[in-house]
């Protein structure tokens, strides 16, 4: 397999198994675990894998004075998109939500923008009129029936925050630290989120049934340790662009799960929504690529000017 291909499928495990939440998250629900108890398992045992592989590859565990305060944000940031997002799970279906969430890289470039003053192009201002286009359709439902504004608000509140996170660990002070030395410490403040609102874990609900263990097991493992190794190592491979375009399997994969496994439904203007979503925020992540292909393309077709329409028998203007 060449170097390509196997980023490419690196890449596409990576987002199918960040899309395994809801596969995991949902029975735990039905077994009377809430959303803070779910997230604090995850989280509890997804450090010591981390852990894990920090220490095989030789990484050090100690921070600079500078980096504990920036890591601490970063924590708290991840655990308020968790949070929202596992509590929207109680309001609409899980396959919309994750679809839904994938407008965070709209998010990045309005803050971009905005904060920081980068250029808002064309090309994204109209892939964010497509996104909100598909949101509008699956907000409203074919029955005339709306999607539940509380669950809708959390959504956007997940992809909100998890925006300012990729922002906030793109600054410069945490550039020379590891990047898996920054997902480590970031579950470990994370995580002290849920044991405050768990009163350190004395308000923890457990599984009823000893086999759901495992799906806390799988949420540590699937959407946390393995699509984090599967990302890095197809960044190494094919680039950051087309791993992040591989990124819309998420929310299909999401609904895959939730159609086949929990019956949810899918409707044709759902799926015009979600196809919507996804085109919008592929666009965005794939402009720079982009770029060539257009100006290119529009090398093609090129404005005739005055003297070229009079050689091409057309009138002036």
């Amino acid at each position: 397999m060449s170097p390509k291909a196997k980023g490419y499928l690196l890449g596409a495990v990576a987002a199918a198994t960040y899309g395994m939440n809801p596969l995991f998250a949902l029975p735990l629900y039905r077994d009377g675990m809430d959303p803070d108890s779910v997230l604090f398992f995850r989280y509890l045992f997804a450090i010591p894998i981390l852990g894990v592989m920090l220490r095989a590859r030789g990484r050090s565990f100690t921070l600079r004075r500078g980096e504990i305060l920036p890591l601490a944000a970063l924590g708290l940031l991840v655990a308020v998109s968790s949070l929202t997002l596992f509590l929207s799970y109680n309001y609409m279906d899980a396959g919309i939500a994750s679809t839904l969430l994938f407008v965070y890289p709209i998010f990045v470039a309005l803050i971009m923008a905005l904060g920081f003053r980068e250029r808002l192009s064309s090309q994204t201002a109209g892939c964010i009129l497509l996104a909100l286009t598909g949101i509008g359709l699956l907000y409203r439902s074919g029955s005339g029936a709306t999607l539940n504004l509380t669950g809708t608000l959390l959504v956007m509140a997940s992809a909100l925050s998890y925006a300012v996170y990729i922002v906030g660990v793109n600054r410069p002070r945490l550039q020379e630290v590891a990047t898996l030395k920054v997902t480590f410490y970031v579950l470990i403040f994370g995580l002290s989120l849920f044991l405050v609102r768990l009163r350190f874990g004395e308000e923890a609900l457990l599984p009823h049934r000893w086999y759901l263990w495992g799906n806390l097991l799988a949420l540590a493992l699937f959407p946390t340790a393995i699509s984090f190794l599967c990302t890095t190592a197809a960044i190494q491979y094919i680039g950051a662009t087309p791993t992040a375009i591989l990124g819309a399997l998420e929310p299909v994969t999401a609904v895959i799960f939730g159609v086949a496994v929990f019956g949810e439904r899918l409707t044709p203007r759902i799926a015009c929504g979600m196809g919507l979503i996804i085109l919008a925020v592929s666009l965005i992540v794939a402009g720079g690529s982009l770029s060539p292909h257009l100006v290119r393309l529009r090398r093609l077709f090129p404005r005739l000017t005055p003297k070229r329409r009079r050689r091409h028998g057309r009138p002036e203007r």
